[in-house]
């Protein structure tokens, strides 16, 4: 750390010289591209302020667009000379963005990736590609167990104790699920869909609970298709067809369902905190993932990174990179924490006592201990094979043999097209 902040007292002293002494005139202005979210934009028009006040010889203006439209806006601009200098990007798009020339690597200068390496969580790594670093997160994300007191106390069960092993949960979902007359959900004991984090729950969680790994250590390989994502898949489809406690697409979304009341438990990222916040009429905790009959539990990180694009070059890169230290900075991740809810990506900044102990962000962050980041080659393709997968089963009427066969052998194209081609 101490080099680092060396590094990047240094970096800001060079750059006096490029950018005029304190009060000259601005002379340079960079762009930071990001999706909309509220919280994520309040967040970086505060980081915006304090950087421009500390560093009077550079502008930033920040732009943003719906979640829909982003990458299409990205992938236009930039090979055009236009848009962002600096971007944020979802980690699992990262291929993706080399591939086609949007990013640079970051300067080692002021990012030296050994010191990444002992100061970041080890998912970040997933950001080096042949030695080098092109984009670092600010936070990370993992998954946690959302439950609505008001519908546990309906249900006789006790609103201040959720659920600690995955059967216990199934036993839960049972007694919170209701039914109209007809037999239609009204409200679910758990929300489900691929489509949301439940993939990432599938993959990361359920497989290895299962005693199985999702991919071989080197990611070249799938291996979910053996008898442990069998089991797995068999557990999360008995959810509907066995116990009746869930239905994919009820009310759209799952994290809908449990904003409105309707839902018993939700598994959801560290990020839907800000959403749930001051929500009225809903009353809510949040817990650790459920653990296995062995007491064993596992978690999913992800993260959005922020890379410097290929059109920032000379001062605009300079400035770019003085920015993005800026916001990958300790004093950025505590804000961003505060202000989005997701955590810190340094673990000094995130292990703290108070962050540790949050009743809220207190589960997400011990998670991040025994959380993988999975290493997507094409993280839309392979999010939409799980979506498929259990389509398939509840549609279709697959069988859970051959639904994973069917998902595993598709995805172990994507992965060989892609490794081939390295």
């Amino acid at each position: 750390m101490k080099r680092y902040l060396a590094a990047l007292a240094g970096a800001t002293l060079a750059a006096g010289a490029v950018f005029g002494s304190p009060g000259a005139a601005r002379a340079v202005e960079i762009e930071y591209w990001q999706y909309f979210f509220q919280g994520r934009v309040d967040a970086i028009d505060a980081l915006i302020e304090k950087f421009e006040a500390e560093n009077p010889g550079i502008t930033v203006r920040h732009t943003h667009f719906p979640y829909a439209d982003y990458r299409t806006k990205v992938a236009a601009a930039v090979p055009a000379g236009e848009g962002p200098d600096v971007v944020q990007l979802f980690y699992g798009w990262l291929n993706d963005y080399i591939e086609a020339d949007l990013l640079q690597p970051l300067p080692t200068d002021m990012f030296d990736p050994a010191e990444i390496e002992s100061e970041y969580f080890p998912m970040v790594e997933a950001m080096k590609i042949e030695g080098q670093y092109y984009a670092l997160p600010t936070a990370v994300r993992s998954l946690a167990l959302f439950w609505n007191k008001r519908l546990f106390e309906q249900a006789g069960l006790d609103p201040e104790h959720p659920p600690e092993t995955l059967d216990e949960m199934v036993e839960y979902a049972k007694a919170l699920t209701q039914r109209d007359g007809g037999g239609n959900l009204t409200a679910v004991g758990l929300t489900m869909g691929m489509n949301a984090q439940d993939h990432h729950w599938w993959r990361e969680v359920l497989v290895r609970q299962m005693g199985g790994a999702p991919y071989s250590g080197d990611n070249h390989d799938v291996t979910y298709d053996g008898a442990a994502g069998q089991r797995a898949l068999d557990f999360y489809v008995g959810l509907i067809e066995e116990h009746g406690v869930s239905q994919i697409g009820f009310m759209d979304q799952p994290q809908a369902a449990f904003k409105a009341g309707r839902a018993g438990m939700h598994i959801d990222g560290s990020f839907r905190l800000g959403a749930l916040r001051g929500q009225r009429g809903l009353e809510w905790g949040v817990t650790e993932l459920p653990a296995n009959a062995a007491g064993e539990r596992f978690n999913f990180s992800s993260y959005w990174v922020n890379g410097i694009t290929s059109k920032a070059q000379g001062e605009r890169a300079e400035a770019a990179a003085k920015f993005l230290a800026f916001v990958t900075s300790e004093e950025a991740m505590q804000l961003w924490l505060e202000t989005v809810g997701e955590l810190p990506a340094r673990q000094a900044a995130a292990l703290t006592p108070e962050n540790t102990a949050h009743p809220e962000y207190g589960p997400f962050i011990r998670g991040l201990e025994y959380a993988t980041a999975t290493k997507f080659v094409a993280e839309s393709a392979q999010r939409q094979l799980m979506v498929d997968m259990v389509d398939r089963i509840l549609l279709e009427g697959a069988s859970v043999e051959e639904s994973v066969r069917i998902a595993a052998e598709a995805e172990q194209a994507l992965l060989d097209d892609f490794y081939s081609a390295m």
